[in-house]
């Protein structure tokens, strides 16, 4: 291991656990609204006192960026998302015009909570649209229709410069040719970044117990290449494995998770990332996941917290695993820089997969490359 001489930049994710309903295919931490009796004012006291104990950690370190996820955070009143960033901002440093990201489901899309929103300091919306088609939202388990996707996005982008779209492929009955539509719908808003993803059975899912009928393999793959053609006419770069920016408008936070940065996470089932330059320790922290024991360890000194080290055969791993899902990669002083490792404990893993031609080497920056991209599992496997 090397010493490190500098941070890397700390960002900050809350979570809010609770949704309309419960989507088939979701395995995030997440539970139908009401189901757990909490207000939403005391769950921004948890909150902030989960917030306390993570400010030893930091020691008065910079925030760079902001993500409100969940869950669906657009269910909160936009009076208590004002609440919680002034509580941030007098308890953090936060960067000049740092990025905010607030989720957002277009069936909890209002006008007035969008202004809400942005009034209390928001600057950027993620809409979780998914589908523009209302059959195959219904099949999601989606509580919105094809017509409050585009109202959603109408909405937002009064409101807000800065729109992220989320769309999945590769859903029940979908061909070529409805994937492109549902593409080219969201390109005539022109959002300045869009997020489209696979659709995948996880464990613990009701669609995992009572799967759907899906695309073959083979389609999949179509569907995946007609689209990535099609964003590229459409002036959006592929700058990450399912995210796309026009004009280099990337999600900041994201970027900073797969530049293997810092972060602090607070809320129900919150994972957190520190470095200690001092001793190149990497530690990981998680929160209690239910919001009702969540809720009643946050006002207990260090309990809703879980913390284990990194052991440093994973460090590497874990870069790598975050890292190459850039298009760019990453520059190589970055690599030691925030592992703590050598490059000469690295250099061999790197060689071997240059040799089997998944990476790339050059201008000090080492990359996936387009096959490497295809089978980002069998690279991992490499350096785990």
């Amino acid at each position: 291991m090397t010493g490190m001489t500098q941070y890397p930049p700390l960002s900050l994710y809350i979570h809010i656990p609770w949704c309309v309903r419960k989507c088939p295919y979701c395995d995030f931490n997440s539970h139908a609204q009401n189901s757990d009796d909490i207000s939403q004012v005391a769950y921004l006291a948890a909150l902030f006192a989960d917030l306390e104990q993570e400010l030893p950690q930091i020691a008065e370190r910079e925030i760079v960026s902001i993500f409100i996820g969940g869950g669906t955070p657009s269910l909160f009143a936009p009076e208590i998302i004002e609440q919680l960033l002034f509580g941030l901002r007098s308890r953090l440093r936060l960067r000049n015009s740092l990025e905010i990201t607030l989720e957002a489901n277009p069936g909890t899309a209002e006008s007035e909570k969008f202004q809400g929103f942005r009034e209390a300091g928001v600057n950027r919306l993620s809409l979780g649209i998914q589908s523009f088609d209302s059959a195959t939202l219904q099949k999601l388990g989606r509580i919105h229709d094809a017509e409050q996707a585009r109202q959603a996005i109408i909405l937002a982008q009064q409101e807000f410069t800065h729109v992220n779209v989320d769309l999945m492929f590769g859903l029940p009955g979908q061909t070529v040719s409805t994937a492109i539509n549902e593409l080219e719908i969201a390109c005539r808003f022109s959002p300045s970044h869009l997020s489209w993803y696979q659709l995948t059975i996880e464990p613990h899912t009701e669609f995992y117990r009572s799967p759907p009928v899906l695309p073959r393999e083979d389609d999949i793959w179509e569907i995946q290449q007609a689209g990535l053609e099609f964003l590229s006419t459409q002036g959006f770069e592929n700058y990450e494995i399912s995210a796309f920016a026009r004009d280099e408008r990337y999600c900041q936070h994201n970027l900073n998770y797969w530049q293997f940065g810092d972060y602090i996470g607070i809320g129900a089932g919150a994972h957190g990332k520190l470095t200690d330059i001092q001793t190149g320790r990497i530690m990981r922290r998680s929160k209690q996941a239910h919001p009702k024991a969540y809720l009643k360890l946050a006002h207990t000194a260090d309990r809703v917290a879980t913390t284990h080290e990194l052991q440093p055969n994973d460090i590497l791993g874990e870069f790598m695993l975050n890292a190459l899902r850039l298009k760019q990669g990453v520059p190589m002083n970055m690599l030691t820089e925030r592992t703590g490792l050598t490059w000469a404990q690295v250099e061999p893993l790197v060689r071997q997969a240059r040799e089997r031609g998944w990476l790339i080497q050059e201008n000090q920056r080492i990359a996936a490359t387009t096959q490497g991209w295809y089978f980002l599992n069998d690279v991992l496997e490499l350096f785990l």
